[in-house]
């Protein structure tokens, strides 16, 4: 099997991804979840016309006179309200909150007024509305005001409690099962033998998972053994993970049995091999409705190709907007590159401040797709498309963030 451009790859990944289920979650417990329906307005907001500050609520003609006193008839707090209608020359002790009685038609502030018993003189006069919400002035019974796909942080989240919503639609987390292989890798903390090393994919992958708002099963580390490999694979499908993601043993070598192993479970192979670097050695296919994607065993090329294509294949499940993998963001560059050949690459590169606060595009020296330090140190991706010719300083090339 040839090797297939990233786009193409990408596009047969997500051909035909039906988004998991909804189900309602209390509006506590909503934070980045996924919203699977657009959300509507169960009332108005404010419900009436309401006081924005501490004061008297007068008519506005009333104040135009310091000498003109006015009478004070009583007071209203949030909560309450007066029964009555307000006439020229009087005045109403209100609080922030509180509905604006009829016939105000200004709120004269406190610091602007003085008062003595009953009277009450104003220092400053009024405007017509001033310091009065009027009804509706945030939103109305019935705006949608959260659509669909929108990811609920605090500021989504305070809204909807603002639309009286008490529990809200979400997608179902999707079950993505990790599985690392290789007699090489340990788990962090053991003691790895003298031809061993610590295997870290796992984590950064299970992490990335749930930063698209999936839930990671983890399933070990299995070793280079297809009975072992085989049990684990079918505790995803017995879980009913919506993904499987293996990290390494996708090769053709004589130990990388994860491809082989995956075939007689009964995998449909996509695609293999992808004209990227770092990333070439990538799968895909699907064990019946679960999803197969291999990523490379180097931790930068595992990482780099879960990012661009786990974290799509996550938002198509949660019924997101198109996959954000597209570099449509542009930064000069602070050192020249040299040209590109056949893969398109994905460059580890800083982003430098200058001291008029200019930012440019610095590559690492090193792009070794082993180099989990210079990744960590990273900033963005520098995209560059297949025979990209050479770039100099200050040339616009495309990025991604992490």
């Amino acid at each position: 099997m040839s090797l297939i451009p990233v786009e193409e790859a990408l596009a047969r990944l997500l051909q035909g991804i039906d988004p998991v289920a909804v189900e309602s979650v209390a509006l506590a417990s909503a934070g980045e979840r996924i919203l699977a329906e657009d959300v509507h307005a169960t009332r108005t907001q404010p419900p009436f016309s309401a006081s924005a500050m501490d004061g008297y609520a007068v008519v506005s003609s009333d104040t135009m006179s310091p000498d003109k006193p006015l009478t004070v008839i009583g007071e209203v707090a949030a909560g309450s309200s007066y029964q009555g209608t307000m006439q020229p020359g009087q005045a109403l002790r209100i609080f922030t909150g509180a509905p604006v009685p009829d016939g105000a038609t200004a709120i004269l502030i406190q610091e602007n007024a003085r008062r003595e018993g009953d009277q009450l003189f104003a220092h400053e006069p009024t405007r017509e509305g001033q310091f009065i919400r009027p009804a509706g002035l945030d939103f109305k019974q019935g705006d949608a005001l959260l659509t669909a796909g929108t990811k609920l942080d605090f500021r989504a989240l305070s809204l909807a409690g603002a639309m009286n919503h008490a529990a809200l639609p979400v997608r179902r987390r999707p079950l993505v099962a990790i599985l690392a292989n290789g007699d090489e890798l340990v788990e962090p903390g053991e003691t790895p033998g003298p031809n061993q090393i610590i295997a870290s994919n796992q984590v950064g992958i299970a992490e990335l998972v749930r930063r698209c708002g999936g839930q990671p099963l983890m399933l070990g580390i299995a070793p280079d053994d297809s009975a072992d490999i085989g049990s684990r694979v079918a505790r995803a499908i017995k879980e009913k993970a919506d993904v499987l993601v293996t990290l390494g043993g996708a090769s053709v070598g004589d130990h990388d049995l994860i491809q082989s192993t995956l075939g007689s479970a009964g995998m449909d192979l996509q695609f293999w091999r992808i004209a990227m670097r770092p990333g070439k050695p990538l799968m895909a296919g699907s064990i019946g409705p679960m999803r197969v994607l291999g990523l490379p065993g180097n931790p930068v090329s595992s990482l780099v190709c879960g990012l661009l294509f786990l974290k799509p294949l996550i938002e198509a499940l949660l019924a997101q907007t198109a996959p954000a993998h597209k570099a449509e963001q542009t930064l000069p560059l602070g050192a020249p590159l040299k040209p590109n050949d056949m893969r398109q690459d994905y460059l580890r590169a800083r982003i430098e401040v200058d001291n008029h606060g200019n930012k440019k595009l610095v590559a690492n020296e090193r792009q070794d797709s082993s180099m989990l330090s210079l990744l960590s140190a990273s900033d963005a991706l520098i995209v560059r498309p297949p025979h990209a010719p050479a770039a100099e300083i200050g040339e616009q090339v495309p990025y991604l963030l992490f």
